[in-house]
């Protein structure tokens, strides 16, 4: 059971089930799924469709952060894309053209890349602290997106590019599949290549890595392009789901909820050590937090300071201090390996 305790995902996942346990004893309904015209319906499928977006952002903050890097950019990069796959359909003959969807989607997401991959230069090539370098297109992403979409809300009605957020395949939503695909090829790529390995070095000592001949600033800007094309696809779940591209709503705030999601998820700001498993679970607190805010009947006036209270109590819980405290309460009879969080079971002194 201590073993289990120690593991870095044993805290996320124990606050996103107690999370879900207290919304079912406020509201038995919150856990009930219920199947009709061959698709499940449900909070927890809600959850599930609804953390698409937050989970493709989170995924390449993940990345980015595991280089001691960060990108404010994200929403401004989702409010560009949802403006270029919005402005081709709008502008093509055909809106419920299948080819049509496919091509604005695909020109949307390369578009996104691009500023991804800009970033990237920034930041590994110009040597741009990273904060300042994705400040910039932060506040100049929305600008292009209004640019784009000429100053308007720019709406559409094509029922191929609305599936992409709201339709059902095999029974769970589309949007669903898309970020449990992403989840999947980011592990891949990350935990079962030397790539994952050649990340985490780079994030720990960036020098050392340049002196052991690993391509560090390849690393680096790959890790931005990757964050740019994920956050792309976001941009376009999100604007399938309101049928419109909203260039000042698209993506507002998300930076900070991806970020705080990586650190939920045991992903450490200081670069290194990072988890995939974790970030997922980040993504689902959060998003289990938004849903019990309307679920639970919260007033709008007081969802942010519920947020706030909830999250407070999730770090709190996660903190490493805490943790000592309860071992030491346990008894002071174990040896340094066993109560010191920072030495590694097993570990060679």
């Amino acid at each position: 059971m201590r073993k289990v305790a120690r593991h870095r995902l044993f805290w996320p996942v124990t606050a996103l089930i107690i999370l879900m346990v207290i919304n079912t004893i406020a509201r038995p309904r919150f856990a009930s799924i219920t199947v009709q015209d061959d698709r499940l319906y449900g909070a927890l499928i809600d959850i599930l469709r609804q953390s698409a977006p937050l989970m493709l952002v989170s995924l390449g903050m993940t990345v980015v952060i595991a280089t001691r890097g960060i990108d404010l950019s994200v929403g401004a990069v989702m409010a560009v894309s949802g403006a270029v796959a919005l402005t081709i359909i709008d502008n093509s003959a055909d809106a419920n053209s299948t080819t049509t969807v496919l091509v604005a989607v695909t020109v949307a997401v390369l578009a996104s890349l691009i500023l991804g991959v800009w970033n990237g230069f920034l930041v590994s090539v110009l040597g741009i602290q990273p904060i300042i370098a994705t400040l910039v297109l932060m506040l100049a992403g929305r600008g292009v997106a209004l640019l784009i979409t000429d100053g308007f809300i720019t709406t559409v009605n094509s029922r191929p590019f609305a599936f992409i957020s709201t339709g059902y395949l095999l029974l769970l939503p589309f949007a669903f599949f898309i970020w449990v695909a992403a989840v999947a090829v980011v592990a891949l790529i990350e935990r079962r290549t030397a790539l994952g390995v050649l990340t985490e070095a780079v994030g720990i000592n960036p020098e050392a890595s340049r002196l052991a001949g690993v391509r560090f600033r390849s690393i680096i800007w790959g890790g931005y392009a990757a964050t740019g094309l994920l956050s792309g696809i976001a941009g376009i779940i999100y604007a399938s789901n309101i049928r419109a591209a909203d260039a000042n709503a698209a993506g507002q705030f998300i930076e900070l909820y991806a970020i705080l999601a990586v650190v939920l998820g045991g992903t450490s700001l200081m670069g290194g050590k990072f988890s995939i498993a974790g970030t997922v679970v980040g993504v689902l607190i959060i998003q289990t937090l938004e849903s019990s805010i309307l679920f639970l009947g919260v007033p709008p006036a007081q969802s942010p300071v519920f947020f706030a209270l909830v999250v407070v109590v999730v770090v709190v819980i996660q903190s490493p201090a805490l943790h000592r405290f309860v071992r030491r309460l346990g008894g002071p009879g174990r040896s340094r390996r066993i109560s010191d969080p920072d030495v590694e079971v097993g570990a060679t002194p």
